[in-house]
């Protein structure tokens, strides 16, 4: 039985990823990698559960209350790998439904020891003795700030208490160089989570018209998505007309959008935790103004040529800083400033910074956000956005061009090749 919407994922995925991850540690250690906290939300509710990105990379588990312990060097060897996972019964069942079983454990992880978690302490404590490292595996995405003290740094603090002659270790590292680079079966899911999201970018294209709201958008978009088997949105949707356009994170999603209009959205479907990054910008009465047109224009030349500056061996800040020359070129072509303002311009404060202040990629994967080191050249395999914007606030003109690409020495692939982005497709599905 499947226990979550999406199809199960091959274990040949998450039996790589742990081979690839002991490989990269001390001799005589542990590895120890906890599920995500069940959040309360307000009084006795919780938000939905959303699995630790590192643990289902490594397991494909995607339940509460879950924990991978790595000990390629213990003595019994049964317990090299050890899955816990929580013991359920018949009151469990009734008011939460189905949890794995051990069998099914077993098989969607590719792990053949699958213990309660109760059992974990005294495992812990068997092995303990015989390593000498305990790798821990803490959030460091370099995006990332939290006051909450999550269960990965309760058991640091635990294991520095309780082990205080033993060597603490990071796993962050580790698992950012790993997941970095996707696997096949990465790239189809990530493909797929595109996929249902270039469904939802086609129903919003027929359903567009002055007078909808943003949250009427919004309402489309993940109607499409479930209905296609996604979990939900990768993050939060930001549904933008007229001036909002020029709010980079605006999510308020409240307003009617009018005729004459700009609508920047940018959506993406989550699909086994797999995390698509898509922005559309479209007109709202399904025809482009002349300036309307010419900023798109000047934005999707600067996407064109983003493609070409992707390769593998460039460092992420580096790609940025190369896209942020096109962007000068063609922001010139607007008229929006000078050649000549450019010669006079702060270095420290370039002008194009002024109509496009963010950065043209990111990392991809697990997390819309996911980890990576932005300044060490890319590897081969690597997964980016590619999302150049220009941002005119004075004209009601916000225009972002996102699509996701997969990088690569034999030619990048971009998994949203098939969305529709040229101003005559837009015009033309909006005006059936």
């Amino acid at each position: 039985m499947n226990l979550k919407k999406y199809d199960s994922i091959a274990s040949t995925l998450f039996i790589f990823n742990r081979k690839n991850y002991v490989s990269h540690i001390k001799p005589n250690s542990l590895a120890v990698f906890h599920s995500a906290d069940l959040m309360p939300r307000v009084g006795d509710g919780t938000h939905k559960f959303r699995q630790n990105s590192d643990l289902f990379y490594l397991t494909g588990i995607d339940q509460e209350e879950s924990i991978l312990l790595l000990c390629p060097s213990s003595p019994i060897a049964k317990y090299r790998e050890v899955l816990f996972i929580r013991q359920t019964n018949d009151v469990i069942a009734v008011w939460e439904g189905r949890k794995y079983t051990i069998e099914e454990a077993r098989k969607q992880s590719g792990i053949e020891t699958v213990l309660w978690t109760s059992q974990f302490e005294q495992t812990l404590d068997m092995l303990i003795n015989h390593i000498e490292h305990i790798y821990i595996n803490l959030n460091e995405n370099d995006r990332a700030s939290s006051d909450v003290a999550y269960k990965d740094v309760r058991f640091a603090t635990e294991c520095k208490i309780k082990y205080p002659l033993h060597h603490l270790g990071r796993s962050g590292p580790i698992m950012a160089k790993l997941r970095t680079v996707k696997h096949s079966i990465e790239v189809e899911l990530l493909q797929k989570a595109c996929d249902i999201t270039e469904k939802a970018f086609r129903r919003v294209l027929n359903f567009v018209k002055p007078g909808v709201t943003e949250y009427e958008i919004e309402a489309e978009i993940i109607h499409e998505f479930i209905r296609n088997r996604a979990t939900g949105h990768a993050y939060e949707p930001i549904i933008a007309s007229g001036i909002s356009s020029c709010v980079l994170h605006y999510n308020d999603n409240n307003k009617a959008c009018n005729d004459g209009e700009i609508l920047l959205m940018d959506f993406g479907a989550e699909y086994a935790n797999y995390c698509a990054d898509l922005t559309r910008t479209i007109p709202v009465n399904g025809r482009f103004s002349a300036r309307q047109k010419q900023v798109y224009s000047a934005c999707l030349a600067v996407h064109r040529a983003a493609v070409s500056i992707m390769k593998p061996g460039i460092t992420l800040a580096a790609l940025n800083e190369e896209v942020a020359k096109v962007m000068e070129s063609e922001l010139i072509g607007l008229g929006l400033f000078s050649k000549q303002d450019v010669s006079n311009q702060d270095p420290n404060h370039p002008l194009y910074k002024r109509y496009f202040m963010h950065g043209n990629s990111h990392f991809l994967g697990l997390d819309v956000h996911d980890i990576g080191n932005r300044y060490e050249k890319l590897p081969d395999g690597v997964v980016l956005t590619n999302e150049p914007g220009i941002y005119i606030p004075e004209e009601n003109i916000g225009i972002r061009i996102e699509n996701d690409v997969w990088v690569s020495s034999k030619g990048n692939i971009d998994l949203m090749s098939n969305i529709p982005i040229e101003i005559e497709e837009i015009e033309s599905l909006m005006n059936k």
